[in-house]
C-alpha cells in the first residue's frame, strides 16, 4: 500500500517570486524541494495571472522585490519575507530565527538592497556562463 502525503489545504505561506530570473529560480528550487510537506505555495510571478497575485501587490513590485504572503492574509517584503520563508523552510529555521532578530534584519534589508542593485549585472553574468 502506498501512503500519499497529507498536504495541508490551505498553505502556510505563498511565495511570490521572478521565475524568470535565474538567480531567483535556482534560490527558490533549493527551498522548493526542502518543502516535502506542501506547506508552501511557490507563485511564479513572471507567468502567473495577474488575478493571482493579491490585493496591494503589483506583477511590477513582485518583480523588483521578494514577497511572500502568511496565511493570516499578511503581505511582507524584503529581508522579512525571506526570515517567514526559512522559519517554514526545513534545515533554515534556524537562519529564520536569526534574522528576526532586529539587528541582524536590518543588516539584511541593506544586504537585500545591494543584491537588487547588482541583480542585472548578476543576471547578465550567468546568462553568458550557460551560453559558454
Amino acid at each position: 500500500m502506498t501512503k500519499t502525503p497529507n498536504f495541508p489545504s490551505s498553505p502556510d505561506l505563498t511565495v511570490f517570486y521572478d521565475g524568470s530570473c535565474p538567480l531567483c529560480s535556482r534560490e527558490i528550487a533549493v527551498y522548493s524541494r526542502r518543502d516535502t510537506a506542501g506547506r508552501i505555495h511557490w507563485a511564479d510571478v513572471s507567468s502567473c495571472s495577474p488575478q493571482a497575485l493579491p490585493e496591494g501587490l503589483t506583477r511590477q513590485d513582485a518583480l523588483a522585490r521578494f514577497h511572500v504572503q502568511r496565511a493570516d492574509g499578511a503581505l511582507i517584503s524584503g529581508a522579512g519575507a525571506f526570515a517567514e520563508l526559512w522559519m517554514r523552510t526545513p534545515g533554515f529555521r534556524w537562519f529564520g530565527r536569526i534574522a528576526r532578530l532586529p539587528i541582524i534584519h536590518g543588516v539584511l534589508d541593506r544586504a537585500y538592497g545591494i543584491f537588487l542593485d547588482s541583480r542585472p549585472v548578476l543576471q547578465k553574468l550567468l546568462s553568458r556562463s550557460r551560453k559558454t
